[in-house]
């Protein structure tokens, strides 16, 4: 599949914005994960797959982007620089963060990591998304899903996604609590409000279009058309 996207257009500022993204995302779920108090549902299924085979957070997070960005082949989606990024990335943060972040603390504590967690996220998301080098895989799939079935729309295609990867990482033994509804109810309106602030712009839309010549003192009024 070959990358979408290209660097040509403030390069410098967009790498930069992508790998703060990805690595704030991955800091997010870090936080997330100490707070014990509930993940959103794709981290309560990497969780319990880390149950179920012993690996460790971030590699299951790398390997189910990885088998999800497979799942764009049929879909006929092209990834990004920022979707390969995003597999290999936030994987390895979480997990070095993971590293330094004790478990356990008062709840006072745990709340403070869940709210920090959750706005972190939103930011993390604007970041990544808005340094326009292709979305994360599992954004993607729910593109390519609805690009296939245009009469399915996003909030459905979202919807089933969602509840079905939390089910089953609930039944593996993921962590779903508070956490997980604050999640749900509060990455929406985080999403929207930091996505319209680090967004680059177009080329197109970058430079303004030169001012209108005005017309020189003493010429002559255009003629309107006849009729």
């Amino acid at each position: 599949m070959a990358l979408i996207g290209n660097l040509r257009h403030r390069p410098v500022r967009r790498l930069t914005q992508l790998y703060a993204g990805l690595a704030l995302y991955g800091i997010s779920m870090a936080l997330l994960v100490r707070s014990d108090l509930g993940l959103d549902p794709w981290d309560v299924f990497h969780q319990g797959l880390s149950e179920l085979t012993g690996l460790s957070f971030g590699t299951v997070t790398i390997g189910v982007g990885a088998l999800v960005l497979l799942l764009w082949i049929p879909l006929r989606q092209r990834p990004g620089l920022g979707t390969v990024s995003n597999v290999v990335v936030i994987g390895l943060v979480v997990d070095a963060t993971l590293a330094l972040l004790p478990a356990g603390g008062p709840l006072g504590v745990r709340i403070a990591l869940l709210i920090t967690g959750i706005i972190a996220n939103g930011a993390a998301t604007g970041l990544y998304l808005g340094a326009r080098l292709g979305p994360g895989p599992r954004d993607g799939l729910m593109t390519g899903l609805v690009a296939r079935r245009p009469r399915w729309s996003i909030r459905l295609v979202r919807t089933v996604i969602e509840v079905t990867v939390l089910a089953l990482g609930w039944l593996l033994g993921g962590t779903v609590g508070l956490g997980t509804v604050a999640y749900a109810l509060a990455i929406g309106p985080l999403a929207q409000l930091f996505i319209p602030l680090f967004a680059v712009p177009d080329a197109d839309t970058a430079t303004p279009a030169p001012p209108a010549t005005a017309p020189t003192a003493g010429a002559p009024a255009p003629v309107p058309p006849a009729g």
